[in-house]
């Protein structure tokens, strides 16, 4: 029992993380897929990928001209 909540929570969390760095990136007028594809791989370690995300909330968005 144990394991399968740790192994669901840790879906829930990947799957978190992927799914916030691409609404962060297309908000921000980036490329979403290769964000919510670098949030993926960097989701696998827990800190790195709030990191990411932390990163993508506080960076400014692009100048419209």
């Amino acid at each position: 029992m144990v394991m399968f909540l740790f192994v669901v929570s840790c879906f829930v969390f990947v799957t978190t993380i992927t799914w916030m760095s691409y609404q962060l990136a297309e908000a921000k007028a980036m490329n979403p897929v290769s964000a919510g594809a670098i949030g993926f791989f960097l989701s696998l370690l827990p800190p790195i990928g709030l990191i990411f995300v932390a990163y993508l909330a506080l960076k400014e968005e692009p100048r419209q001209y």
